[in-house]
């Protein structure tokens, strides 16, 4: 792993598994997208005992000052209450995002312009 990883966990025991499966995680993206400079997880605890979703954040950095985000999702999915279906989650999302940026980047997607109202 090349990528300077930064993790914080917030409400959430920072346990060598969750650690490892960012890592993973991490790992797979730079393997398909090499060029992330930095990457930023934070973690945040939901609810145990009453099923909330555990919230998981991802910020890659991305060469000449570009960046993904992928916030935690704010919908009734109980899939979320598993840490690590919220990590692979975020981070699949995350994969996403980079393919399309990386779709724009080489002319196979069209920027939407903005559209003018008739």
């Amino acid at each position: 792993m090349e990528t300077p990883l930064q993790l914080e966990f917030h409400g959430v025991d920072a346990s060598d598994d969750a650690r490892a499966l960012v890592a993973a995680n991490l790992a797979k993206l730079e393997r398909r997208y090499g060029r992330t400079t930095a990457c930023r997880v934070v973690i945040g605890a939901g609810h145990h005992k009453t099923g909330e979703a555990f919230g998981v954040s991802v910020r890659i950095a991305l060469p000449k000052r570009r960046e993904v985000n992928v916030g935690h999702v704010q919908a009734d999915d109980s899939r979320l209450a598993d840490l690590s279906f919220a990590i692979n989650d975020a981070f699949k999302r995350a994969l996403r995002q980079l393919s399309d940026e990386t779709d724009q980047l080489q002319g196979r997607i069209k920027r939407r312009a903005a559209q003018s109202p008739d």
